[in-house]
């Protein structure tokens, strides 16, 4: 039971093994230090159930308050609600499988391949602890818990105690009151997505005095070819792009990284108008990068970042309709989004799944307005012709009813991906059945997913995860190209 500050009164050392909190441990002069105790905020296993075995060989300490809020958000269809009851049922397993009081903790491994070598603690009794007069107890859990770190700080001082929560109030609060808070890191790819990888590098000034010692260079299907030796090609990536400005340019691929040898191809020029896709043409270096992936049919997965207004959504399309209309290289293009919304939600909406999706799908209708217009000689009756064939083949899908589904010789489309989590990245992306595209979109920075940030993003886990795969492709795209009103804004706003 917690008590405010004016009310406490020290408890009865006698009474410290009938808590039923972690035992303490005598400490040597040459004793090794004792496992971290971390204490587990309800929000840390509805976003990933599967912490509760990332914390190696430490300890983790669940407060009674954190099942009673695991309980409240167990029903329903949405992502919490699943990952709630899938907390739920790897805590009944831990203690199902546990032998011995549950008071004396409960194992963490499941089985010989299982990293987690800690024990996990409940809270089975009432815990006395004293919060600060300035903290509310009544029914909210954030303080019930930051009572219990603070009583078993307190009452095992050998013992390092970290709060663990996804809520930056908390830790602030938690901070406050002197106690170790911590986000969950587990998750997060990269601390800094400054490193991440934009599967573009700029070759050194210095680059062929180093590389072209035994060069193999050849043709094929008007193609240039180079077998280079040198100290950068442990360092390449297969499918990253390199390039070098100057009297002599090369935009290359890198084809085959083998040992310390790596082949090179040079990519086609999508900025000249004979290459163009629907009219559409490359206007930066970054921008023909990514065509040359888009038309690979050799790539079967494709990752484009960038800000507002650096064409990927144009250049997807652009490319989609090229091999699904014109190659036939696919049957149709399927696109769906997170349906995130910036303000307040519209509410409920009446129709069918595609005009329930209609609203989110504002993006596609802007940039099939831009590849439509592109046809001067069409006329408005041609125009429309075509505007009609072309939205026959895009079908527009909800993530919702995207479980167990195959798609087969399609090019799948994922709009703003940022706001997807890892789980759900996996979810779409094994939906992808022989001959079928997929291409996730999105600009890290504008992220609208609670818990979710920069570096925990499923885009930017599978931009890390996937890179030097022989069928998967990356550009990050750094220049706006949609106005200079635009280009400006996103600069000095």
């Amino acid at each position: 039971m917690l008590k405010r500050s004016d009310d406490f009164t020290p408890p009865d050392p006698s009474q410290h093994d009938a808590e039923h909190v972690p035992a303490k441990k005598k400490r040597g002069a040459g004793a090794k230090p004792q496992p971290k105790l971390f204490v587990l905020d309800t929000n840390v296993l509805m976003h990933d159930p599967t912490s509760l075995f990332r914390f190696e060989e430490h300890d983790i300490f669940l407060p009674i308050i954190t099942l009673e809020e695991l309980d409240e958000h167990k029903k329903g269809m949405s992502e919490v609600a699943r990952n709630a009851r899938q907390a739920s049922r790897y805590l009944d397993e831990i203690v199902t499988q546990a032998r011995g009081p549950i008071e004396d903790g409960m194992p963490l491994s499941r089985h010989a391949a299982d990293n987690a070598t800690g024990r996990m603690y409940l809270q089975t009794q009432a815990i006395n602890s004293t919060i600060p007069a300035s903290l509310p107890i009544g029914n909210k859990a954030d303080n019930h818990i930051i009572g219990v770190v603070m009583y078993l700080q307190k009452h095992y001082p050998q013992r390092q105690v970290i709060l663990v929560s996804k809520d930056i109030n908390m830790r602030i609060k938690a901070r406050a009151l002197g106690l170790a808070a911590e986000d969950y890191f587990n998750d997060k790819v990269l601390e800094d997505t400054d490193l991440l990888y934009t599967g573009v590098r700029e070759l050194g000034t210095d680059f062929w005095n180093q590389h072209a010692k035994d060069m193999e260079s050849w043709k094929k299907d008007s193609r240039t070819y180079y077998r280079i030796r040198g100290p950068l090609t442990g360092k390449l990536h297969v499918n990253e792009f390199v390039y070098q400005e100057g009297d002599r340019p090369l935009y290359a691929l890198v084809k085959e990284v083998a040992g310390n040898t790596a082949v090179l191809e040079t990519v086609r020029d999508y900025s000249s108008s004979k290459n163009g896709l629907w009219g559409i043409t490359a206007r930066n270096r970054e921008q023909n990068f990514a065509m040359n992936l888009l038309m690979d049919p050799e790539i079967d997965f494709i990752t484009l970042l960038g800000q507002a207004g650096t064409g990927k959504t144009l250049l997807t399309l652009a490319a989609g309709l090229a091999q699904v209309l014109e190659a036939k290289t696919y049957n149709e293009i399927i696109m769906t989004r997170v349906t995130v919304p910036v303000g307040e939600d519209i509410g409920f909406l009446p129709g069918t799944e595609e005009e329930k999706m209609a609203p989110w799908m504002g993006a596609l209708e802007d940039n099939l307005d831009v590849l439509n217009a592109t046809d001067d000689e069409a006329g408005d009756w041609g125009r429309a012709a075509t505007r009609d064939l072309i939205r026959s083949r895009i079908k527009i899908k909800s993530l919702n009813f995207m479980r167990g589904r195959t798609f087969l010789n399609k090019y799948l489309i994922i709009d703003e991906a940022q706001n997807l989590t890892p789980k759900q990245m996996k979810t779409l992306i094994t939906r992808a059945g022989p001959g079928t595209k997929v291409i996730c979109l999105g600009n890290i920075a504008q992220i609208d997913t609670p818990y979710l940030t920069e570096g925990s993003s499923g885009l930017t886990y599978v931009v890390d995860r996937m890179k030097g795969w022989e069928h998967c492709g990356h550009v990050t795209l750094q220049r706006g190209e949609r106005s200079r009103l635009a280009d400006h804004a996103a600069e000095v706003l």
